[in-house]
């Protein structure tokens, strides 16, 4: 899923995922700080799952325990990482299903958006679901060829509704269309351009 900054990804991630129930949501939070660390999105996300490591075989059972920093042993390369990842993820939906939510995909370090993107092509046949969200107009070249949802801007008419529903008092005609102007259809832009707004709507 793509979109600008405010367009509303998280918030339609949260939305989809808080009516699910029988499922195992397993959710990551891409963050820039973490973009040199080798993994760390892997880790963030097969946390809860730690102790089904041992379930897996040997050699990938080893790779992924080095790759998180759980075990000892020589650089795993990353197609044993993503094997052991795929594994892991279909043992653990063979309790009950598993949906992989990955917010702020720009920011995966790069050994993450590598196993991730070759876990989530492999996944047709298990109880699995990937779901990225990325910020445009960033672009994550692992992601390139999956499907892909384009958030757009709201329409006049919806904005319009968007920002009366966030108004506490009565809004000057030319005030509103500036802020119509420009906030330009982001939802985001819509709920905080009034707060900045003084008592009288200036």
């Amino acid at each position: 899923m793509r979109g600008e900054a405010g367009i509303g990804k998280t918030a339609l991630l949260r939305h989809v995922t808080d009516g699910l129930s029988g499922v195992r949501l397993l959710w990551v939070n891409g963050a820039e700080f973490e973009a040199d660390f080798a993994y760390a999105a892997v880790h963030q996300l097969t946390r809860p799952l730690h102790e089904r490591i041992e379930h897996l075989p040997t050699a990938q059972r080893d790779a992924l325990a080095v790759a998180l920093g759980v075990g000892e042993g020589d650089t795993p390369s990353r197609f044993a990482v993503g094997l052991a990842l795929l594994g892991l993820l279909a043992d653990a939906a063979g309790e009950q299903p598993v949906v992989c939510v990955v917010d702020d995909a720009q920011w995966l370090d790069r050994a993450s958006a590598q196993v991730l993107a070759f876990v989530a092509r492999r996944m047709a046949d298990e109880s699995v679901a990937f779901v990225f969200g990325v910020r445009d107009p960033h672009v994550v070249a692992e992601l390139e060829g999956l499907p892909t949802l384009t958030l757009p801007r709201l329409s006049d008419q919806v904005a319009r509704r968007m920002l009366a529903s966030g108004l506490l008092g009565p809004l000057d005609e030319q005030v509103r269309e500036r802020i119509l102007a420009e906030a330009r259809g982001n939802p985001l832009a819509l709920l905080e351009l009034p707060r900045r707004l003084d008592p009288v709507g200036r």
